[in-house]
């Protein structure tokens, strides 16, 4: 074999290379990301029923329910359209309160409740979520804070 084969045989032995290592690097970016998804898309079927995924909207008023015998708590989140049950075992954020909008990360079970591993709450009384607020705006709701606050 020449030199010149030599080169290209080396040549397309390192794109081939390069291209299987992005090809994983790709595919392990794709496994990690976590989607978010509104109560409504989840309703209309649009969420993973295999993979983690993240929810969000508003904690319904008077919905909490706690366990008194361990740490587990049951609620529902609205996107003002529909509504999912969320459970989740672990200590609420302190700022965890119901009619404010939260994002979970967790898993959809086969009967539309979403079991969550992690429950974070927004940090003060103006902030909200982008991704809450763009699926409760989605949904014609009429977020708070939006409100013209400084008129022009």
């Amino acid at each position: 074999m020449g030199p010149r084969k030599k080169r290209i045989l080396m040549v397309c032995a390192i794109l081939a290379g390069i291209s299987i290592a992005g090809i994983f690097i790709l595919t392990a970016f794709e496994k990690n990301l976590m989607y978010f998804y509104s109560p409504t898309e989840i309703i209309n079927g649009d969420a993973p029923k295999t993979r983690s995924f993240r929810i969000g909207g508003l904690v319904v008023t008077n919905s909490v329910i706690r366990n008194t015998n361990d740490l587990k708590v049951s609620f529902i989140l609205t996107d003002t359209m529909n509504e999912i049950k969320v459970i989740y075992e672990g200590i609420l954020p302190d700022l965890f309160r119901e009619g404010q909008g939260i994002v979970a990360n967790g898993k959809l079970q086969s009967d539309n409740i979403f079991v969550a591993d992690q429950v974070l709450a927004k940090h003060d009384e103006n902030y909200m979520p982008p991704e809450v607020a763009e699926a409760l705006e989605a949904a014609g709701a009429e977020i708070p804070y939006k409100k013209n606050k400084y008129p022009k």
